[in-house]
């Protein structure tokens, strides 16, 4: 196991994962066999990282949050603190599933919520934001903001987290990076378009 990383002296780490140059693990967590997990990432205390699971580069994971296997965490996702991911849609303590975990796909950039909850099997699209205690029941597009129990969209976000306005030709600019985006057949688009 590569060791230019740091883990506090309480984390657990079990052999057979494979862990990044420079990420950091802190108090209590648990990173268990088979999984992987990119450079720079950072894992907060009373982490649950479970087999197999893969989290990209730059992932940042707040306290308190499971990620279960079948999960797979592009780079750069934000985990707000205490979400959590499902790995089962139908669990029973005495019926074994571990067969049957359903996969979760994380894109690129995305954040999702303090003590959000994802049932598993649903895709989280490319810079999606997924707002606090919102329960995720299917597939988010790109760039969407959805929010609520079950989780509906109520807009669109870009890639720096500011909710887009857009405008009669379907174009927004974020107002701290400046970037253009357009809304074409009910998806979002970084365009290279100068506003």
């Amino acid at each position: 196991m590569n060791k230019d990383f740091f883990a506090h002296k309480t984390a657990v780490i079990d052999e057979g994962c494979s862990i990044g140059n420079g990420t950091k693990i802190w108090h209590f967590s648990h990173i268990m066999p088979n999984s992987t997990i990119g450079n720079q990432c950072n894992i907060g205390q009373n982490v649950v990282i479970s087999p197999e699971v893969v989290l990209g580069n730059n992932v940042k994971i707040q306290n308190n949050v499971s990620v279960y296997t079948g999960v797979i965490c592009d780079d750069d996702v934000f985990l707000g603190p205490s979400c959590v991911f499902t790995n089962v849609t139908n669990p029973r303590s005495g019926v074994n599933r571990r067969a049957e975990y359903s996969r979760t796909h994380v894109g690129k950039g995305a954040t999702i919520g303090a003590n959000a909850t994802i049932v598993c099997g649903h895709d989280i699209g490319t810079f999606a934001f997924i707002g606090a205690g919102a329960v995720v029941t299917k597939n988010i597009p790109p760039y969407a903001l959805v929010v609520g129990n079950p989780a509906k969209q109520i807009g669109w976000m870009s890639e720096y987290g500011h909710r887009l306005e857009f405008d009669q030709k379907d174009i927004a600019v974020c107002p701290e990076s400046n970037e253009t985006y357009i809304l074409k057949e009910q998806q979002v688009y970084k365009t290279h378009l100068v506003k």
